[in-house]
């Protein structure tokens, strides 16, 4: 029994330096930041750089009615332009889209158009995002957008957010700035699970490292992308990431090493941070939808590995999972000691966990289920491999895509 507790202290007091790792030296992940800034900057409409949105829709007829106008209604004082890009609905997304521009007296300001069928080696998002970058070019010839923003179909934009994108930017001089939309948050599901998920995104990715040119970290939030067209085809285009299922980040990572004309230098400038103002309005009523949201790629994060999968599994065990154990264990048979090497981890994760359930305005209450909580994304990642290796792919609005060797993440941190 004295080695197992002394095993278990030990777990404790390994679990508890790593937190004090993470706390100190992970960017500053855990602090929720950093926000982008509403911007008002007074500046003569002729001044300010022309804009294309491309938006992939299926099936979002009933999300358009809000996400569709919010867009429409942008206090953006250049030339702003939308292609929607209907990517095969089975509904009626297109009318939709159309009653919503015709209702604001916007039709001159909203292109629909359908995707040709989906070829080999395309995911379907990225196909049809590649289709309206085409479809903008031809619209723009001669002169190419200055900027793209590739946002998705359940996204409301606040009226000021294309403003505030373009002022970060031009005023930073950034070639991609992406905002982590506020995501829905109201079912029991989405308060357990919602806020963690945006939770370890920032751990994986620091906000703070993927801001910095001299960090080689890339990574952006594809709800909301603004990217400097002619960096975006430096890069490649769309093309270069067309089977990436963690397409958001892949593109950040392209554009981030693309080497400048001028200095040939790499790392051009992104920049990723949070929004309170700018929120998705797609729901995740139940656990088995934001099951299939996490399980399509949590497998191709860790490239397919059963080597970094293992030690995934393993890390959540220990950094989560053991600290509470151990408490628990500690206070059973009556061990201070033990049951402090587990309550220090169990408070640090708790702590850390309170910015983000502020942004999203819930209860500090809910972050003593941190722990469940990674216990389930845990049984996620597990599951992503099992898809995998059954050959099932990442399955996603109606389409399973076959993973090959080639669907990887570009970026692994």
């Amino acid at each position: 029994m004295g080695d197992l507790t002394g095993l278990g202290t030990g777990l404790g007091i390994l679990s508890a330096c790593i937190w004090l790792g993470l706390l100190t030296l992970r960017g500053g992940f855990w602090r929720a930041r950093p926000r982008l800034e509403v911007s008002s900057t007074p500046q003569p409409a002729g001044d300010w750089p022309t804009i294309w949105a491309v938006i992939p829709a299926r099936n979002e007829a009933s999300l358009l009615p809000a996400t569709l106008r919010s867009l429409l209604q942008q206090d953006y004082p250049g030339r702003f332009e939308i292609c929607l890009v209907d990517d095969q609905s089975t509904d009626e997304t297109q009318a939709v889209a159309l009653q919503v521009a015709t209702s604001l007296g916007k039709d001159n300001a909203l292109r629909v158009i359908t995707t040709p069928p989906l070829p080999p080696g395309w995911s379907g998002k990225l196909w049809a995002m590649h289709t309206g970058i085409q479809t903008a070019l031809e619209a723009a010839a001669p002169q190419e957008p200055d900027y793209f923003l590739l946002t998705d179909a359940d996204i409301f934009h606040d009226p000021d957010n294309l403003r505030s994108l373009v002022s970060k930017a031009q005023a930073e001089q950034l070639d991609l700035v992406s905002l982590m939309v506020l995501l829905r948050c109201k079912s029991l599901w989405e308060r357990l699970l919602i806020p963690a998920f945006v939770f370890f995104f920032q751990k994986l990715y620091p906000f703070a490292w993927v801001n910095r040119r001299d960090k080689a970290m890339a990574a952006a939030a594809g709800g909301c992308i603004l990217v400097r067209a002619q960096v975006l085809a430096q890069a490649g285009g769309i093309e270069v990431i067309r089977s990436a299922l963690i397409d958001d980040c892949a593109l950040a990572a392209a554009i981030q090493s693309t080497p400048d004309p001028a200095t040939s230098e790499p790392h051009r400038g992104i920049w990723l941070g949070l929004t309170t103002a700018t929120r998705s309005l797609r729901p995740y009523e139940g656990l088995g939808s934001i099951w299939s949201m996490v399980a399509r790629t949590a497998y191709t994060q860790l490239d397919y590995s059963p080597g970094l999968l293992v030690g995934a599994v393993l890390g959540m065990i220990l950094v989560y999972l053991a600290p509470p154990l151990l408490c628990g264990w500690g206070l059973l048979v009556g061990k201070g000691g033990l049951a402090i090497s587990g309550l220090i981890p169990w408070a640090s994760m708790t702590l850390a966990y309170l910015p983000t359930l502020r942004l999203y305005q819930l209860s500090p209450l809910w972050a003593i289920t941190l722990p469940g909580v990674a216990l389930l994304y845990n049984l996620m990642t597990l599951d992503s491999a099992r898809r995998h290796w059954q050959g099932k792919g990442g399955a996603w609005k109606g389409r399973v895509y076959p993973m090959s060797g080639e669907d990887h993440q570009t970026q692994t941190p």
